[in-house]
């Protein structure tokens, strides 16, 4: 069933009750040298009690400033216009002292960081109780207990011990669910949740929205603010989709999403991977790289082993003194033009896996043989030769750039000291690599400050191409991108893929993306491969109880199983 089918088939709810939140015309500027830069221009809709509305779009869209401004967190020198009404009251002309009596007890906020938003030096159930303590919520007794139940209703377990512990002894799910159940304390008539779901497990991610669909269904009215679509579809009512600070297209979830009218949200809705889009751009009226096209080889067609690992093994002590296996006799072949992924939730030891195969770490035992030569048994000086055939592309290129060189010497610094080139030849070079990446020369001179997100990730592309490797590690390499950006990237490694002959072992929590690009794909859980094979046959057919856990929670456009 594509998008199209699914809107004909789910029924949109008719919002019989008076709306709980109605913003007219919401306009938010800041002021600046006697100046006003408005950033959220005319932002109207209606929230119902046990309704959903989403906003989407990518950064710098306004979503989020607009959700700040509904909680009263717009910041200093803001300026607000437009109405905003919670019921009787106008929470536009709420002062900050007004404003704490209603945040919390009437609007819930849920942010994307729970360990930024979290205090790191006291426990997740002080700091929840102190939410209720704040508001007046009956005797320290009763708020102990409040709490235990509030961490058990958002499904953490064993909630007396968790709430004893600060968000660094927590993984990432139960930070988030932590976030959840303080938001809930005081039971508000609004959540609203700015991108509650980005960067977590697909598993953690279904049990997040589940938490939330829970909400909804006990009638709270909830505001989610995302750039996943999939995650949308999943929760939303309705949909507002914004683009610099203007909502371009609003409607049903099932219409806006099954048969979207503007360019903007249907480039949006075509660019989420899956594995309905192998072998198609993601983007197709982005830049590509010149002469190239989109292709994918078959699996039959594959090509000789470029990378092969045997049983790895690597164990760590854990911080309370205990031995853990973050690797358990992982073995696979990575061949010539292909993509071979790895997935699994963290702590699944799939980025040690990936270290270990760039020899950045060391096994304590088995062997990876890169292009049929010993790689991770040998000395760094006897690895010296073979390091410029594998490159690695992270998932945050802007910590792995000196911010006081620009893209060029950033690139000069990748290019082999011994490949013999003079300077001209060197910046020939330089410009050579941008164009492989669809980036201009004029590019050479920006500083990663300077860059967007796509425009760092493809220099950190180009970087990586500078040896001539044959083969490129990525480790969540798209995962911090918009949808949009994402769609660029992916298209671009295909296009690289199919013009060089590039292998890639592609690791990645997000399993549409992992459908798109990869022929194999290998499926981890506490160090142990469970599953690998085929990756179309995997995700249609998965034999492991784990894989069919994966992938039952993968949020999804619409509900064909790819």
């Amino acid at each position: 069933m594509n998008i199209a089918e699914l809107a004909e088939e789910v029924p949109v709810e008719e919002q019989t009750a008076p709306p709980r939140l109605i913003v007219r015309d919401l306009r938010v500027g800041f002021a600046h040298g006697g100046n006003v830069r408005e950033i959220v221009h005319g932002v109207s809709f209606d929230l119902g009690p046990g309704r959903c509305v989403a906003i989407v779009g990518e950064s710098g869209s306004g979503k989020s400033v607009t959700a700040r401004t509904l909680v009263g967190l717009t910041g200093t020198g803001a300026v607000v216009e437009g109405e905003i009404r919670l019921g009787e009251v106008d929470l536009a002309q709420q002062t900050d002292r007004s404003w704490r009596s209603i945040r919390g007890r009437r609007i819930g906020f849920i942010q994307q960081d729970a360990l930024v938003s979290l205090d790191p030096l006291r426990a997740v159930g002080a700091e929840i109780g102190e939410a209720l303590r704040l508001h007046g919520w009956r005797d320290r007794a009763a708020r102990k207990r409040k709490v235990i139940d509030l961490l058990a209703s958002v499904d953490v377990p064993r909630p007396e011990q968790r709430a004893r512990q600060r968000p660094d002894e927590l993984s990432g799910g139960l930070r988030q669910r932590a976030l959840i159940a303080s938001a809930l304390a005081l039971d508000p008539e609004v959540i609203i949740a700015d991108e509650p779901t980005t960067a977590l497990d697909v598993t953690v991610q279904a049990q997040v929205l589940s938490l939330l669909n829970d909400a909804k269904s006990r009638g709270t009215s909830i505001i989610l603010i995302s750039h996943d679509l999939s995650v949308v579809a999943s929760l939303a009512d309705d949909i507002l989709v914004m683009r610099d600070g203007r909502v371009v297209e609003q409607g049903a979830a099932a219409a806006v999403l099954g048969s979207p009218q503007d360019p903007y949200t249907q480039s949006l809705v075509d660019a989420v991977p899956g594995g309905h889009t192998r072998g198609e751009r993601l983007a197709p009226h982005a830049s590509a790289v010149p002469n190239l096209h989109l292709a994918r080889a078959s699996s039959g067609e594959r090509g000789e082993p470029v990378l092969e690992a045997r049983d790895l093994v690597k164990t760590f002590v854990t911080p309370d003194g205990r031995l853990t296996r973050a690797v358990d006799r992982v073995s696979f072949t990575l061949h010539r033009g292909e993509t071979l992924g790895i997935v699994g939730e963290s702590g699944s030891g799939k980025s040690t896996t990936a270290r270990i195969a760039l020899a950045l770490e060391s096994a304590d035992a088995g062997e990876v043989r890169l292009l049929d030569q010993p790689w991770s048994t040998v000395s760094e000086q006897r690895r010296r030769a073979l390091r410029p055939h594998i490159g690695v592309v992270y998932q945050d290129p802007l910590s792995s750039f000196d911010p006081r060189w620009n893209a060029e010497r950033i690139l000069l610094d990748a290019i082999p000291a011994d490949a013999g080139l003079n300077r001209n030849q060197k910046a020939q070079r330089v410009r050579d690599l941008l164009a492989q990446v669809a980036l201009p020369a004029a590019m050479a001179e920006r500083f990663p400050l300077r860059l967007s997100g796509g425009q760092r990730q493809r220099i950190a592309i180009a970087r990586a191409l500078a040896t001539s490797p044959e083969i490129l590690v990525l480790d969540e390499a798209v995962s911090a991108l918009d949808v949009s950006v994402q769609a660029q990237i992916l298209d671009l490694l295909v296009d690289l893929q199919n013009e060089y002959a590039l292998s890639y072992l592609f690791i990645s929590h997000d399993l549409g993306v992992i459908h798109h690009m990869s022929d194999r794909m290998l499926v981890m859980k506490d160090g142990v491969v469970v599953e690998q094979g085929d990756a179309d046959r995997i995700f249609r057919e998965p034999a492991h109880a784990y894989t069919q856990e994966l992938v039952g929670s993968l949020a999804r456009l619409d509900s064909s199983g790819e």
